[in-house]
């Protein structure tokens, strides 16, 4: 039998699932892995017209600490205007599968399935 990820009686925080969480946990962190996956360097502005409903603090913030959790690499150009870009790391790109599975279940399970509909169509009934 397969070892539970969050076994009775360990907090969740000392975790596999729960350090994953911590690492993705927030409104806009998997948007902006998502954003770098798709187009493999952007600027600050650039993901933030991506996102579109972030702050230029919050966006400030998320980059930051996906940057200290080694999930992106942040590259600073000397000259001026500044310039700097944003990219994932190897080990940012390694969550990208776990992205990719959580799109493929929005899209069999979400509002757009006809099969979750049937279901819950059924439930009601």
């Amino acid at each position: 039998m397969e070892e539970s990820c969050v076994p009775t009686g360990v907090e969740l925080k000392n975790t596999g699932f729960g350090y994953t969480l911590s690492l993705i946990n927030g409104k806009y962190k998997m948007i902006i892995l998502y954003w770098l996956a798709e187009n493999k360097v952007l600027r600050h502005n650039e993901l933030r017209r991506n996102i579109g409903s972030i702050s230029f603090k919050t966006l400030s913030v998320m980059l930051k600490e996906l940057e200290a959790d080694g999930l992106i690499i942040r590259k600073e150009f000397p000259q001026v205007p500044p310039k700097v870009e944003y990219s994932l790391s190897e080990r940012g790109i390694s969550l990208i599968p776990l992205l990719d599975m959580m799109c493929d279940w929005g899209m069999k399970n979400g509002s757009l399935s006809s099969e979750a509909e049937a279901e819950a169509a059924q439930r009601q009934a």
